[in-house]
């Protein structure tokens, strides 16, 4: 019988690494699921949380931050297309690409969690910024994500337009922070295990089908049956 996993996916719809780490996290658990069976619960990050409006030029972004050159952005950028090409995610990033505000796009994924939509939403996001180069931060661009992925319209734009969820939202990414996490993606298993950065789907394999041996009752020493 495959153990069932708690798994807290903590990401920011503008990381690269994400996107890559999550489609390997997917296959992953398609991969080990004789063994493993899981729900994703996506949890807030946000990597410029400071980031105004109208965003910024990504390659002054990066280099600025990072204190990188415009070659060795441009060289990230094109090892991130490879990289995310094998997982079957097209990035479109260009020197004229933008980083956005990601703050109201954890609001609609707060919401739609609710409903069991959260990470169809996710990845409508990670499509949106990524592969279609949208705004995040705009409320028409995350509608339509909603929308996208079976939400109603009317519902995800009075979740926007009102606040609601923000603090939820801030409480969650305090809560991460404190618990040590600094960068993302990071992948916490049953609270207590912790994979870091965009692995690829064997090594999330072998790291599920480990913890799940760890956790099963026959591990433990308990008889699973009466």
């Amino acid at each position: 019988m495959a153990q069932h996993l708690k798994i807290d996916f903590i990401s920011d719809v503008a990381c690269p690494w994400c996107i890559i780490g999550l489609k390997g996290l997917e296959e992953a658990l398609a991969r080990a699921s004789d063994a493993v069976a899981a729900d994703i619960a996506f949890q807030p990050f946000e990597l410029n949380p400071s980031m105004p409006a109208e965003g910024q030029n990504i390659v002054e972004h990066i280099t600025h931050k990072y204190g990188i050159t415009v070659e060795q952005s441009a060289a990230n950028r094109a090892m991130i297309r490879a990289r995310g090409a094998g997982v079957g995610f097209t990035f479109n990033t260009s020197d004229e690409s933008r980083i956005y505000n990601t703050f109201d796009a954890h609001r609609l994924l707060h919401w739609a969690e609710t409903s069991g939509h959260q990470q169809a939403l996710k990845l409508a996001l990670f499509k949106a910024y990524f592969t279609d180069g949208a705004n995040v931060s705009k409320t028409d661009v995350l509608v339509a994500a909603a929308i996208s992925v079976g939400l109603d319209r009317e519902a995800a734009r009075e979740v926007l337009e009102t606040g609601r969820y923000a603090q939820e939202v801030r409480d969650a990414e305090r809560l991460w922070q404190s618990r040590g996490i600094s960068a993302v993606p990071a992948v916490v298993i049953n609270e207590r295990w912790l994979i870091s950065g965009g692995q690829p789907a064997e090594a999330f394999e072998k790291a599920l089908r480990n913890i799940a041996a760890e956790v099963s009752p026959a591990a433990e020493g308990v008889s699973a049956g009466p």
